[in-house]
């Protein structure tokens, strides 16, 4: 029998050690790797305006080939190369929506509803989620007391309805423009929309939009305070009767702008002076767009605008005779 040496019985007893602390002699133990989630996150931001609480809902954001004439007054590979310079895909455009919600207290109002449940499934999810995000931002769309909208485009009014064209909102008074309303509600201005064109589905939109809802509408005029604390201002051009919104408490405001830049909005900040092919009247757009933003940049008011890229709020700033986009910093707290 060989005997065991003190040393040797130490040796082993580290060496035993050492593989109870390390049972894989430093070899990495296998893991599997972590699967992606291949989903964004639902999209709501909230901040405070006063007592006012504000919250910004995406409904997604579609990207789509650059038309040719997607700017009327200035060529393809200018409006490209504007795109580009704004860190955008050559010869694409993308554009985001962004409705809010604003509770101050007495009423829950919705400015805007997106493009509706059933763009959602056309576009595999990438719009038409503002119903979804909406819930998970806690907000029961059935007690909804307002949702008033500024103007009568696809992008703002499908979301009125569910995907089996029930009224989204139901227990919600619906308050449009009166300009708005007027222009399209007349059958002579329907007539003269050329057969096929996007003015003539915009008017069969809109009639089987508010059709579903019974024609129950409250219109309002501008300069006025719709309910309290929000107040319409009239910003034409992009369609007859195009509003934009003051959300106000105490010294503290901001301009739920719309489309006084349509689509891509941080492109039309850049280049005020181009009309979008959305813009019914181009040059009133400019000038009400060149306005809005003066007398934004002037008294440093904030902006939520429905196409700024998510959250869709910040700030103008002259630049020469363009502006800038100034994005709002983020608010971890209310």
């Amino acid at each position: 029998m060989h005997g065991i040496s003190r040393r040797g019985l130490l040796t082993g007893a580290v060496a035993t050690g050492a593989a109870l602390l390390d049972p894989l002699g430093g070899r990495s133990p296998a893991r599997a790797a972590a699967p992606a989630a291949g989903k964004q996150a639902a999209g709501w931001y909230r901040y405070k305006v006063g007592s006012i609480e504000v919250t910004a809902v995406t409904d997604g954001a579609r990207t789509f080939p650059l038309p040719d004439t997607f700017v009327k007054n200035a060529p393809k590979d200018a409006v490209s190369a504007s795109i580009v310079a704004g860190y955008g895909e050559k010869d694409k455009v993308t554009a985001p929506f962004t409705p809010v919600v604003v509770n101050t207290g007495g009423k829950l109002v919705v400015i805007d509803t997106g493009n509706g449940p059933a763009q959602f499934e056309a576009t595999k999810g990438a719009v038409g989620q503002f119903h979804t995000n909406l819930a998970a931002a806690g907000i029961d769309r059935g007690t909804v007391d307002t949702v008033i909208l500024s103007h009568f485009h696809g992008d703002h009014i499908n979301g009125l309805l569910t995907a089996d064209s029930k009224a989204a909102f139901p227990n919600a008074e619906i308050m449009v423009p009166a300009t708005e309303w007027k222009y399209w509600s007349d059958d002579g201005e329907m007539s003269k929309a050329a057969a096929s064109s996007p003015l003539e589905g915009n008017f069969k939109n809109i009639r089987r939009v508010f059709g579903a809802l019974g024609n129950k509408v409250t219109q309002y005029d501008a300069g006025k305070e719709l309910v309290s604390g929000i107040t319409s201002v009239a910003t034409p051009g992009h369609t007859p009767g195009h509003t934009s919104h003051i959300v106000a408490s105490g010294d503290a405001k901001v301009l739920v702008q719309a489309d006084v830049t349509a689509a891509v909005g941080e492109l039309f900040v850049r280049n005020p002076g181009w009309h979008a092919v959305f813009d019914m009247d181009g040059a009133m757009a400019e000038a009400t767009r060149r306005k809005t933003y003066d007398m934004a940049a002037t008294d440093r008011l904030l902006i939520q605008g429905f196409h700024f890229p998510f959250p869709a709020l910040g700030y103008v700033e002259k630049n020469g005779a363009s502006y800038r986009l100034v994005p709002a910093f983020w608010n971890p707290v209310l």
